[in-house]
């Protein structure tokens, strides 16, 4: 090589973009952010990216390999993506928030932290609002068009009904996304009394592809329409399986996401010489997930994709939030929107961040981390869960595994945390003695905040990620401590409350699938050949043991908890409908304490009144202050927080004197 050639050579090197894979991020909006437009700025477009199949970081994305490719052999996505940064000083911190089933807005930070957000789940519709991505179809090799079998639920329709429509019925669908039949054969239509009753077949006779509304059994044909002989029975649930077509390749939204922040932490311009906006002011990247976001931060880390192309390591930190499951995004006909239904993957495999041997379910010794491990590019982790995570959303194998006989320990890196006596992602908070139905639920809704510990807790992150400082220990249940236990009033020492229900029969139950052996479950990837799945077996499942009020005791017990107007629960009771009486999704229930001890002896109540309790409300208040000051203390709840509990506790409306 020649010595004038050399110079050149190297000049190119030092101008190419950091992250090959990341090849466009267009601005197409860039304005001050309303909200403060004299401390913010939002810009959003679209970023474009193209991922090798043969890259070994991409390999696990399952039919990556099938998708169309461009002239460079590689294939490409488009996705949207919304920054707000600071116009002064920046922290050096990026927090990744993502997007719950499309929807969330960036965070402002006093700090100067940048937020940002994007598309990533590909099977979302576009529009004003949804953070959405554009991925490719898989093909076959042959260039033909790839089908498999899926399923549809129905349940809930009116008496009388004899037609539904297969992608938009009264359930629709499963997992939140609905496909389209392209063939009659193979299908098969089962129902059942109950999700835990054995299914029954309906006989191929008795219903059709066909549209019966304005015309008699079997009706119009049409292959989005599903017809019964004499009506649907709304005391049954539907399962109609059959097959569709054309897979879209959905685990590129973690790649998407993976390449997206390793551009703006690392890169200086894209492919097509568009400056990064945030270029050498990012030292340090986090990334929060609520839910089913949350699901997909966990499995994001354990197919490996916190290790870009290059192999720097993308996020330094990661925030799941009531978030028990892995998201069931890798796999053909994936379902991404999934919520613990009956037949829906997505506890099957790991969900442990230690190594556990799976032998209850025949799978290998793993670990969330495994990858990462390899790869050194394993983050800090401060996991959050609270009590409606364990009823409705199968956490305890999390915690015990799936033969529920010992706790799972913690890597150094994982904080753990859990929240009490609150419904899914927290209530409204305040100090509210009554409270508003929960849609749908015997019981009323649960108040019992969880805002607050995130709060204080992700600040703790923030700093063990910044600055080293060490988060406070994990607080959780544990066997060890006799804080698990099965799901009975006895084992839990729930107390018998006239006229309310007990905590039997509302557990979301732990089920064994056989997906068919295309379906690797370890990993919720490869090809689902059986559907609907048969169910093996009933795993074990425990929960957390209560106090006499039926409070649960583990964990970082809010304010509200520690200085109670009623019981609050994790768990509440369907009114009506086909699953009427057994758990009512993912919403907690509250029993409040009467008032006087002469209502609580007029009907029959255990549990001590307010007046018993507290004797007044100044009583109360102080109470709640020394409460708020302590988690002040232990780092789980923010000084401006706290004093705002005192105050809002103050104005209440509750009844003493």
């Amino acid at each position: 090589m020649s010595r004038r050639l050399l110079p050149a050579l190297l000049l190119l090197a030092s101008i190419a973009p950091a992250n090959a894979a990341l090849r466009e991020l267009s601005v197409e909006s860039r304005k001050p952010w309303p909200a403060d437009p004299a401390h913010f700025e939002l810009l959003e477009g679209h970023f474009t990216g193209d991922l090798a199949p043969a890259v070994r970081q991409n390999r696990i994305i399952n039919d990556l390999a099938l998708a169309p490719r461009n002239a460079q052999g590689r294939v490409p996505y488009r996705a949207t993506f919304a920054i707000l940064k600071p116009v002064g000083m920046m922290s050096g911190l990026l927090v990744y928030d993502v997007a719950n089933r499309g929807r969330i807005n960036p965070t402002a930070f006093a700090q100067g932290h940048v937020s940002v957000i994007s598309g990533w789940q590909g099977d979302l519709t576009p529009g004003p609002g949804i953070e959405s991505i554009e991925v490719p179809v898989a093909r076959g090799r042959d260039g033909g068009a790839i089908t498999g079998p899926v399923i549809a639920r129905f349940l809930n329709m009116p008496a009388g009904t004899t037609t539904l429509d297969i992608k938009g019925g009264p359930a629709g669908g499963i997992g939140g996304r609905a496909f389209a039949p392209i063939t009659p054969d193979g299908a098969r239509l089962i129902k059942a009394e109950s999700d835990s009753a054995d299914p029954v077949e309906v006989p191929r006779s008795d219903w059709a592809f066909g549209d019966c509304s304005s015309a008699p059994f079997p009706g119009k044909p049409d292959l989005g329409k599903l017809c019964l002989k004499g009506g649907f029975d709304p005391h049954y649930a539907y399962t109609l399986s059959f097959t569709t077509q054309d897979p879209k390749v959905l685990a590129i939204g973690f790649a998407a996401t993976r390449d997206l922040v390793a551009f703006l932490r690392y890169g200086t311009s894209d492919a097509s010489g568009n400056p990064n906006p945030v270029a050498g002011k990012i030292g340090k990247a986090v990334a929060r997930g609520v839910s089913q976001s949350g699901n997909f931060l966990r499995s994001y880390l354990h197919l490996g994709f916190n290790e870009d192309e290059a192999g720097r390591i993308v996020f330094d930190g990661l925030n799941p939030l009531i978030a028990a499951r892995q998201n069931p995004l890798n796999f053909r006909f994936a379902n991404p929107g999934g919520s613990a239904d009956l037949y829906e993957p997505g506890s099957d495999g790991v969900v442990w961040w230690a190594s556990y041997a799976d032998a209850a379910r025949g799978l290998r010794r793993a670990s969330l981390l495994d990858r990462c491990t390899v790869s050194r590019t394993c983050p800090r982790i401060i996991e959050i869960m609270g009590s409606s995570e364990f009823w409705g959303l199968r956490a305890s194998p999390d915690y015990v595994g799936t033969d529920a006989k010992a706790d799972l320990p913690l890597p150094a890196n994982v904080r753990r945390y859990f929240t009490p006596g609150v419904t899914h992602g927290g209530g409204r908070g305040g100090f509210t003695y009554e409270t508003r139905p929960a849609g749908g639920c015997v019981l009323q809704a649960n108040p019992n905040p969880a805002s607050d510990t995130y709060s204080a807790l992700f600040q703790a992150l923030v700093e063990w990620i910044m600055t080293g400082a060490v988060p406070p220990a994990s607080r959780y249940p544990t066997l060890a401590a006799s804080d698990l236990v099965q799901p009975t009033a006895s084992a839990m020492g729930f107390p018998a409350i006239p006229g309310y229900p007990r905590p039997e029969g509302h557990l979301n139950t732990l089920l064994q699938y056989d997906f068919g052996s295309g379906f690797h479950a370890a990993d919720l990837s490869g090809a689902i050949s059986r559907q609907p799945p048969r169910v093996v077996k009933v795993l074990p499942s425990l929960v957390p043991r209560t106090d006499a009020d039926g409070n649960e005791l583990a964990g970082v017990r809010s304010v509200q908890l520690q200085v109670p107007l009623g019981t609050y629960l994790g768990w509440n009771e369907t009114a009506s409908g086909f699953e009427k009486g057994s758990g009512c999704g993912f919403q907690g229930g509250y029993i409040p304490f009467a008032a006087t001890r002469q209502q609580r002896l007029a009907s029959g109540d255990p549990r001590p009144s307010l007046e018993e309790r507290y004797g007044s409300h100044a009583n109360y208040v102080a109470k709640v202050r020394q409460a708020a000051l302590q988690l002040v203390a232990d780092r789980f709840l923010l000084p401006a927080d706290a004093e705002r509990l005192a105050q809002e506790a103050e104005k209440a409306s509750i009844p003493l004197p």
